[in-house]
This record gives C-alpha cells, sequence and structure tokens, in this order.
C-alpha cells in the first residue's frame, strides 16, 4: 500500500493524456512544455553547488559565497532560473490550482539533482518538503513543496515525509521583503515533529521548495532539522531567483 512516507509507483509516460504546450500550443505527451520549448528554455547551466545562483562553470562557491556568513544547508541545487516562462508556471501552480503542473516541474528538478550528483552533492536519504502553516494549507488546498518533494522523492527511488517538519505558526507573506525582513519573519516558525526527532538524527536529509530567493526560507527550516540531529540537509527547489541586477 502506498504510504505517504514512500515513493509510490511511477506513472508510465505513454498511460499520461495528451496536452498543449503551455507556450506554443502544440500537442505534446503529458507535460506542459513541448521538447522545442524545453530544448529552449530548460538548458541546463552550471551553478554555484552552495547558494545555486548561476556559475560559469561547475564551482562549490561563487564570488558571492565566498566569504559570506555559511547556510544551514549544505548545498542548494535549482532546475531553472525563476524567469519566463517557469514564473508564470510556478504562480499558475501555486495560486492558481494548476496542480497538474507539478509533474512537468518535478520532472526537471529530478533532473537538475541527477545532474548534481557527480559534482560532490550529498547522497540524500530522505525528501521532505518545506510546510506550509495550517491556516495557508486549508486555504490553498495542498501544499506545492509537497507535490514536489513526492515526485523527485519517487524519482529518486527515496522515502518522503510530509510530517517529520511542521510548520505551527501563521508568518506573513515573504514576498516583497528583503533578507533581513525574511529572516525576521521566520524565526522559530518550524518544528520538527517532537514525537519523531529520532526519523531524523543521523539522516542526510533533502529539503524540498518550488523557488528560493534569498534562502531564509530554506535556511530557517535546514536549521531546525540541525536542531533536531539532521547529519546533513540539502536543497532541492525548482526555480531560483536571480540575484539582484543579474539580467
Amino acid at each position: 500500500m502506498f504510504s505517504r512516507a514512500q515513493p509510490g509507483p511511477a506513472t508510465p509516460r505513454a498511460a499520461r493524456w495528451p496536452t498543449q504546450c503551455e507556450l506554443c500550443r502544440q500537442w505534446t505527451l503529458g507535460d506542459a512544455l513541448c521538447g522545442d520549448c524545453d530544448a529552449r528554455f530548460a538548458a541546463p547551466r552550471w551553478r554555484c553547488a552552495r547558494c545555486a545562483l548561476p556559475a560559469g562553470t561547475a564551482v562549490a562557491r561563487c564570488g558571492g559565497c565566498l566569504g559570506a556568513a555559511e547556510p544551514a544547508f549544505d548545498a542548494a541545487v535549482a532546475a531553472v532560473d525563476y524567469g519566463f516562462p517557469w514564473d508564470g508556471l510556478v504562480r499558475a501552480f501555486k495560486f492558481n490550482g494548476r496542480v497538474e503542473l507539478a509533474d512537468t516541474l518535478a520532472a526537471r528538478l529530478a533532473s537538475a539533482v541527477a545532474a548534481a550528483g557527480p559534482h560532490g552533492l550529498p547522497v540524500a536519504e530522505l525528501v521532505l518538503p518545506v510546510p506550509l502553516a495550517p491556516g495557508r494549507l486549508a486555504e490553498r488546498g495542498y501544499n506545492q513543496a509537497w507535490e514536489l518533494a513526492r515526485r523527485v522523492a519517487r524519482t529518486r527511488g527515496l522515502p518522503a515525509d510530509d510530517t517529520l517538519l511542521l510548520r505551527p505558526l501563521e508568518t506573513a507573506h515573504q514576498t516583497g521583503q528583503g533578507r533581513s525582513g525574511r529572516a525576521a519573519n521566520l524565526a522559530r516558525a518550524f518544528m520538527a515533529e517532537p514525537t519523531r526527532r529520532g526519523a531524523l538524527a543521523g539522516r542526510a536529509v533533502a529539503l524540498v521548495d518550488d523557488v528560493m530567493t534569498t534562502g531564509a526560507t530554506v535556511g530557517a527550516a535546514a536549521q531546525e532539522l540541525r536542531r533536531a540531529g539532521a547529519a546533513s540537509v540539502q536543497v532541492w527547489v525548482f526555480a531560483r531567483t536571480p540575484a539582484p541586477g543579474a539580467a
């Protein structure tokens, strides 16, 4: 039986319904983008292994990370930059109930994780989503991070669990806040499930979210996982917001 804490059987690609590309309206099989648009907008690029911002080559730390304070997570992977067309797809997925887009986004994130593995990414044992507070979860009806996390975990053959890390406090929206404001907003927002902290002790955890902007959200969540005994925390995000001033 499929458990929320375990990966379920993958859906065969041939069994998916045909659909139209979100951009050019060509027919495609079970994907939001056709092959032509995918090749144009989802080309892999080198990224900093620490902050997931684009880099000229594979680097453990980009110039911005050198000398900066060490985050609570060990590494970060992003599939795409947060820009056209991905920003529109993420907004539709996150705010407009387009849960079916999770398959497309998660497939690209899983590919990015697989590509990052040979470049020093720790081996993950457990996949967790960044949780939503109860009120926001009730309002939205689903946690977009969990929709990504469970699909990527299934592809990677890893267990996924959306009950180990909690967000009991309602916090203000992060949109429009700077780095310091985001950090203050998230102070003590996350909590490891008190009766299951042993499930995190000594584990290599992958933390999944849809978008990473300053890293404040995943940093606060990773810090709590560390307090609960996680041996390492890596961050897997679908999209990475470009650095201020970047083209």
